[in-house]
């Protein structure tokens, strides 16, 4: 691959990573969610809708401190879009759980994602996909911080 080529890919990734993060908060951020970041809805996505998780898997899952991860959740906490529950079995674990506005909030983000992995995939054969994949999972790998890979 000759270095134009290069250079080329790292444009593209540089503009992919922009517009991404730009359509997605206009996508995502609209009036029913107008109260929130899209930093915030990126917490509820961690959240989730499955089991509830308590605050070391959720900054995990969000590569930051559980310190960082404290003031954002107060402010999801008040505007409603989550609550804290103790563990019955240990009264030392909070764990966070999305209220009904914050499964809507997820629910919404998904949306979008869905949306734009169909476009992303659309005229892809299954062999493209395949390499488009090990692809994403070597840059994920390069950009994972060190020691969690």
């Amino acid at each position: 691959m000759g270095q134009s080529t290069r250079h080329s890919i790292n444009e593209l990734l540089v503009n992919l990573f922009n517009h991404v993060m730009d359509m997605e908060g206009k996508a995502v951020i609209t009036s029913q969610f107008q109260d929130i970041t899209n930093n915030d809805m990126h917490i509820i996505e961690a959240i989730g809708v499955e089991e509830p998780r308590n605050m070391s898997v959720i900054a995990h899952r969000m590569a930051v401190t559980v310190s960082t991860l404290t003031t954002n959740m107060n402010g999801l906490e008040r505007k409603g879009y989550i609550r804290r529950e103790r563990s019955q079995e240990d009264k030392r674990v909070v764990y966070v759980l999305l209220t009904d506005k914050g499964r809507k909030a997820f629910y919404h983000h998904r949306d979008f994602h869905k949306k734009m992995i169909k476009a992303i995939v659309k005229d892809l054969s299954e062999e493209e996909m395949e390499i488009l994949y090990r692809c994403l999972q070597n840059l994920n790998q390069f950009l994972e911080p060190e020691g969690t890979t």
